[in-house]
Order: C-alpha cells, then structure tokens, then sequence
C-alpha cells in the first residue's frame, strides 16, 4: 500500500528543511567565509529536487506542482542567503 502524503504534510517538510539550512546558515553569522559550501550543496540539491519533480509525472492529485512551488521558494531563500552571507 503506497501513502500520499497530504499537501499540508509536504509543505511542513519543505519549510522544515528549510528552516534548517536558514538556522544553519545562521550559526556562521559574523564568521565571514567566501565559500559557503553548505548553502551551495543545499541549492544544488534543491535544483536536483526541482529537476526530478518536472520529469514526474503530471500532477499527482496537486501534489507535484505544490512541492515545485515550495521548492522554488526555497531555492530563493538559499540564493538570499547566499547573497547575505558574502
């Protein structure tokens, strides 16, 4: 039996994970370092994420289209952090 997660459980697991790169990003505030390699790995995942979800197939009752929609949020608040932390 295969379970589908519900819209609203997706969205606590996108914005979990990104509350966990943001709070991560947060413990090298004041510590100036110009490669920010975690932030990039987790932008890099995100855009792998983004890549998969495109190729799936179509619309999986919203949900698909729910998670690019969060995952493209996400990937704006890591470029932002990004941006902030250079």
């Amino acid at each position: 039996m295969h379970i589908v997660p519900s819209r609203a459980g997706v969205r606590r697991l996108i914005v979990a994970a990104g509350a966990a790169i943001l709070i991560g990003a947060g413990f090298t505030t004041g510590y100036v370092v110009a490669a920010q390699p975690h932030m990039q790995n987790a932008l890099h995942a995100l855009q792998n994420a983004q890549a998969q979800l495109q190729e799936a197939a179509t619309d999986k009752a919203g949900h698909r289209v729910a998670a690019l929609r969060l995952i493209n949020e996400a990937i704006g608040e890591v470029q932002a952090g990004i941006a902030a932390g250079s």
